[in-house]
C-alpha cells in the first residue's frame, strides 16, 4: 500500500481488511478495496487536481445516464496528495480477451447512449470545448508534438507535421457537442455475460466532438477482433447517428499513434516502453 492510498483511507475514515492493486492503469493510483463489512470498492487517485475534479464531475453528470460507479465519497487531498475518490464496483470483469459482435453490438449502444448526454451539462471541471474543437485538436497535437520532437526519427517528425495538416483539410464537419470518454479502451469497458455492465473512468472526459472517441475502439478491438466494428456501429447506430469513421479513423489513428509518443515522453519512455514501442511502429507503419 503507498503512502497515498494510506493517507486516502484515514482521511476518509475507512475500515479496510484488503487491499488490492488494479492492473492497467497508467495514469492514477487505484486500488480495490474490501471493506470490514465484505463490500468491495475502489479508491481513486486521480494523476492531478484537474483530473479529479473531472472524474468526480463526470460520474455526477453521468450518474442517471449511462452505467458507471456510484461516487461514494471524496477527499480534497492535501499538498502531496491530488485527492481521492471512493468509488462503487461495478459486477464483472475490464474487458478481454476474443471479443465477440455480440459483445461489440452491445459496446456501440452503450457507446452511443454515452454521446447523447448533451453539453448543457458542461461546467468548468468538465468543459464544452465543441465550438474550439479544432482548436482543441491543435493544441493537443503540437503540444505532444515537443514532446515527440528528437525521440523519433527527424524525417518521421517532419513528416508526421505535414501529415497531420494535410488529414485534417480532409475531415468533415465535428458531430456534437456530446459527452466524450477520451480513453474508451478495453480496461475501462467492465463486462457480465458478455454484455456491458459499466464503463469507468472519465478523468480525461470533456464535450465536444464524437470523433476522437472512436480511436481507441479501433485500434484495441475492431483491428484486432474480426467483425466486431459492423457489430458495433450496427449497435451505435440503433441508439443514435454514426459518425462517417472511414472518414474520421485515418486521421485519429495518426494522432493517437504520434500524441502516444509523446504522452511516454511526459510519463517516461522507460517506464512505458512496451506503449511506446507500439505507438512508434504504428507511426512508421502509416508511412510505409
Amino acid at each position: 500500500m503507498s503512502v497515498n492510498t494510506e493517507k486516502a483511507i484515514a482521511a476518509m475514515g475507512l475500515d479496510v481488511r484488503t487491499i488490492e492493486g488494479v492492473p492497467e492503469s497508467f495514469s492514477s493510483e487505484v486500488s480495490r478495496l474490501t471493506l470490514a463489512g465484505g463490500e468491495q470498492v475502489y479508491l481513486k487517485i486521480p494523476y492531478s487536481k484537474v483530473k479529479w475534479e473531472r472524474e468526480a464531475e463526470a460520474l455526477r453528470v453521468l450518474q442517471d445516464q449511462v452505467p458507471v460507479p456510484q461516487l461514494l465519497d471524496v477527499w480534497q487531498g492535501d499538498t502531496e496528495v491530488t485527492g481521492a475518490l471512493l468509488l462503487s464496483a461495478i459486477e464483472g470483469e475490464a474487458l478481454s480477451g476474443e471479443v465477440t459482435a455480440e459483445t461489440a453490438a452491445d459496446i456501440g449502444r452503450c457507446h452511443a447512449e454515452l454521446h447523447t448526454v448533451g453539453s448543457e451539462r458542461a461546467s468548468k471541471a468538465l468543459p464544452d470545448l465543441y465550438d474550439n474543437w479544432e482548436e482543441f485538436r491543435d493544441r493537443q497535437f503540437y503540444g505532444f508534438a515537443e514532446d515527440v520532437k528528437g525521440v523519433i526519427p527527424d524525417e518521421l517528425f517532419d513528416w508526421s507535421l505535414k501529415h497531420y495538416e494535410r488529414l485534417k483539410r480532409q475531415l468533415p464537419p465535428a458531430d456534437g457537442p456530446a459527452f466524450i470518454h477520451m480513453d474508451l479502451r478495453p480496461a475501462n469497458i467492465i463486462v457480465k455475460d458478455g454484455r456491458v455492465n459499466g464503463l469507468i473512468d472519465f478523468e480525461s472526459s470533456r464535450f465536444g466532438s464524437t470523433e476522437m472517441d472512436f480511436t481507441k475502439l479501433d485500434r484495441d478491438i475492431f483491428s484486432k477482433h474480426f467483425g466486431t466494428r459492423a457489430a458495433f456501429e450496427a449497435g451505435y447506430r440503433s441508439v443514435r447517428p454514426l459518425p462517417d469513421l472511414d472518414a474520421i479513423l485515418p486521421f485519429y489513428r495518426f494522432t493517437d499513434a504520434f500524441n502516444s509518443i509523446g504522452w511516454c515522453k511526459r510519463r517516461g519512455i522507460q517506464k512505458n516502453q512496451r506503449f511506446f514501442d507500439e505507438s512508434l511502429e504504428m507511426l512508421a507503419k502509416i508511412f510505409e
